[in-house]
């Protein structure tokens, strides 16, 4: 079938919407009508090749849409469900089956393989041009900067016809990222207190978390006062301007020493260090944002051994149909209103939504597909 998508040709090279050709769905695959599609950073860093995608791709892993044809053997879901595309996974790998698919030993070929991770076409591609050449497909398992998005049927989680499906794309990582951090990795217990690094879409998603845990003191660093104040707004209990003050000794002090969770959403490496600071003995530091290939940090040694944890995530932790359904249910009561940080952008106006994206203006970009 005919669809539209923002292509990337090479490395480094911009989007570029254009009509492509999409393969029906085969054994165990779902044909998803996307009707929208967060822009995450990993996107950008991918295309710049901190994720070694091949190119010509197809981005995109924030989708939700509508179900709109299935392959054989498919029970899961069914022509008309709305649904948030997950995270592919093997689900016969010893991570897979003791519960945490985020970290399939396939990982890598699975987000950024350039195909298909599963079945009879396995490695293949299902986008082609006019011509017949092909355009790697399958980012994250579905490569949702397209009109549709052809996608392993058990990676997809089925949400209620009433939620407001435009919005719940991030769910698919961003979002899920942040909260899942909270409540799969650091689960903090009555009284903790916890610092959050960064809050762009990924950090104001774990300060909204940490609001619906035990933790009494929620503490948000950031270089602009107009996040930190969203922050405050969302659950935070303190917040530090980071660039006017130091933030680690600012954290030491609210909380009389060190912060027993700090969460890192920046990538960036100077930060990565403020943050594990910022924890003391049996304090546990994770790490969430993503830094350039290669990158590198340091840490002391001997503060470090006296019980430090230094942790990384992904996609928030545990089984997606879980977290997502989760939080779908808790904005609709209210209680994490995630949908106050999306800006709706139209496909062929992705290049603009990076550049706000970069330049601070908007927290989290959505792309809403024309059909």
């Amino acid at each position: 079938m005919r669809v539209s998508a923002a292509v990337v040709d090479e490395l480094g090279g911009p989007f570029r919407v254009e009509e492509l050709e999409l393969d029906e769905p085969g054994p165990g695959e779902a044909l998803v009508r996307v009707v929208a599609s967060g822009i995450c950073h990993t996107d950008e860093i991918t295309r710049h090749g901190d994720l070694p995608m091949p190119f010509p791709g197809v981005l995109g892993h924030e989708g939700a849409g509508v179900v709109e044809a299935v392959g054989d053997g498919v029970t899961a879901v069914r022509p008309g469900d709305h649904v948030v595309i997950g995270w592919p996974s093997c689900g016969s790998c010893r991570n897979c089956r003791d519960g945490e698919p985020r970290y399939c030993a396939r990982l890598g070929e699975a987000l950024c393989g350039g195909g298909r991770l599963l079945g009879p076409r396995a490695g293949q591609s299902a986008l082609r041009r006019g011509d017949g050449s092909s355009v790697h497909s399958h980012f994250f398992g579905q490569s949702s900067f397209s009109t549709y998005a052809l996608t392993w049927a058990e990676a997809l989680v089925v949400v209620p016809d009433t939620a407001p499906l435009e919005m719940l794309g991030p769910l698919a990582c961003g979002i899920s990222t942040g909260a899942g951090a909270v409540f799969h990795t650091l689960r903090p217990r009555p009284g903790a207190s916890l610092v959050v690094y960064g809050v762009g879409a990924v950090g104001l998603a774990a300060v909204m978390a940490a609001r619906l845990s035990p933790a009494t003191t929620i503490i948000a660093v950031d270089r602009h006062p107009s996040r930190l104040a969203l922050a405050a707004e969302f659950g935070a209990t303190h917040t530090v301007q980071a660039g006017e003050t130091d933030p680690v000794a600012e954290v030491r002090r609210i909380c009389g020493g060190p912060a027993d969770h700090a969460l890192e959403c920046t990538g960036v490496i100077d930060v990565v260090r403020q943050a594990a600071d910022s924890v003391g003995m049996l304090g546990t530091c994770v790490l969430i944002g993503g830094a350039p290939a290669g990158a590198e940090f340091a840490l002391d040694h001997l503060d470090t051994l006296w019980g430090k944890r230094i942790v990384g995530t992904l996609g928030g932790g545990g089984r997606g149909q879980v977290l997502i359904g989760t939080l779908v249910e808790l904005n609709r009561q209210g209680r994490f209103p995630f949908d106050r940080l999306v800006r709706f952008y139209e496909l062929p106006d992705i290049e603009q939504a990076l550049d706000d994206s970069r330049r601070g203006e908007v927290l989290k970009p959505v792309l809403r597909m024309k059909h």
